[in-house]
């Protein structure tokens, strides 16, 4: 069975999360908004905790905490939910950098569709945007700045604080896209200063289908003025209409305590693994994608010169399971855009693999080197 290494794609459920979603399941049924019988009162808790558990983790108030489906939607709705406003005021500038995942960029050509000034700030080859770059642009039109924390094709942490710090107290709102870096870089993101917080579950080993969307408020008590995008019922503070799937939520609740708690000796775990990785393909030659010492412990991104990247996954599928770039762009073979954002040329680019792990993942790459010296 092929060695699964594309955590930054979903990450596998763990088993403790599995089990803790199965009893909730089989025990707790009701629809979190019954408020007439006690499956109804008992569903609500749980979802209550698995809420309170995610903002002690965050430092944030629990009634910040609006769950969605996952990051794609969080990021639709802190992005197309500020659409009406800025149509009202003439605020109507938003800044955002060329890496981001595709809910972020389509979100905001939808935007520029609707009349609306989106700059779109590009890396230079460290596959890391300089916080100059945005703040530059910044003016009393901007309305929103969007960006993500850590790069999902390179693993390149991008300079949130940095941003955070400047725009704090501007009228400027702050969103950063913390699908990679939730769970992982926790004490980084309670330190940050935004307004708009993404997160997801499959990331950190809780379920597919779940997420949350952190709207904070000011000191005035006021949060961004985000108006919902889905329409049907008042769940979510009014944010977001659904049934709450309450074994999701438990899911996602238990997955980041976890995370929380394991974080330093998981990413101490994870730069070993990436350490055993470089040690093992020590004698070819290879070019990282992104400049190493901004790169998460979890992630790689490498071109072997001359190696296309689609021959690897037809000859090596039965050994690893590992990917050219974001799922989101799965079901195109067109080079990424993340790597020709950063200006490398199309030859390194169709060269390039992305390799993702969590602490618990034993690979032997054995297989991987003797294929790149049998092609070359």
């Amino acid at each position: 069975m092929a060695v699964y290494l594309d955590y930054n794609a979903s990450a596998p459920v763990d088993p403790r999360v599995l089990d803790r979603m199965v009893e909730v399941y089989r025990m707790h049924y009701g629809n979190a908004d019954s408020r007439t019988h006690i499956f109804g009162t008992g569903a609500k808790e749980i979802v209550a905790e698995s809420r309170k558990t995610i903002a002690d983790i965050l430092k944030v108030d629990s009634t910040d905490i609006i769950f969605t489906s996952g990051s794609t939607e969080s990021n639709n709705m802190a992005i197309v939910g500020l659409l009406e406003y800025a149509l009202e005021t003439g605020r109507n500038h938003f800044i955002t950098t060329a890496i981001e995942h595709k809910s972020v960029l389509e979100a905001m050509k939808y935007l520029q569709s609707r009349g609306c000034q989106v700059d779109f700030v590009y890396p230079d080859e460290s596959g890391r945007v300089k916080a100059s770059q945005i703040l530059e642009r910044v003016s009393e039109k901007t309305l929103l700045v969007s960006m993500m924390h850590v790069n999902s094709e390179t693993g390149i942490i991008q300079p949130v604080e940095e941003v955070g710090e400047a725009l704090a107290g501007t009228k400027t709102y702050f969103h950063i896209d913390a699908t990679q870096g939730f769970g992982k870089l926790n004490d980084t993101l309670r330190n940050t200063k935004y307004n708009m917080l993404s997160i997801t579950a499959h990331k950190l080993g809780g379920p597919q289908g779940i997420g949350a969307l952190i709207l904070r408020r000011d000191q005035t008590y006021r949060r961004p003025p985000v108006k919902p995008i889905l329409f049907g019922g008042q769940q979510e503070r009014g944010f977001r209409p659904g049934t709450t799937p309450v074994a999701l939520a438990a899911g996602f609740g238990l997955a980041a305590k976890l995370c929380d708690e394991e974080a330093a000796a998981h990413m101490r775990k994870c730069g070993e693994i990436k350490e055993a990785f470089l040690a093992a393909i020590a004698s070819l030659h290879y070019v990282i994608n992104g400049d190493p010492q901004y790169c998460i412990p979890t992630t790689i991104n490498i071109s072997f010169p001359g190696v296309d990247a689609e021959g690897y996954f037809v000859a090596l599928k039965e050994e690893y399971a590992f990917s050219n770039g974001s799922a989101c762009n799965s079901g195109s073979h067109a080079p990424s855009y993340v790597l020709k954002a950063m200006g490398l040329d199309e030859k390194r680019v169709s060269e390039a693999i992305r390799i993702s792990w969590d602490a618990n993942v034993q690979a032997d790459f054995t297989s991987l080197v003797q294929y790149v010296n049998s092609v070359l």
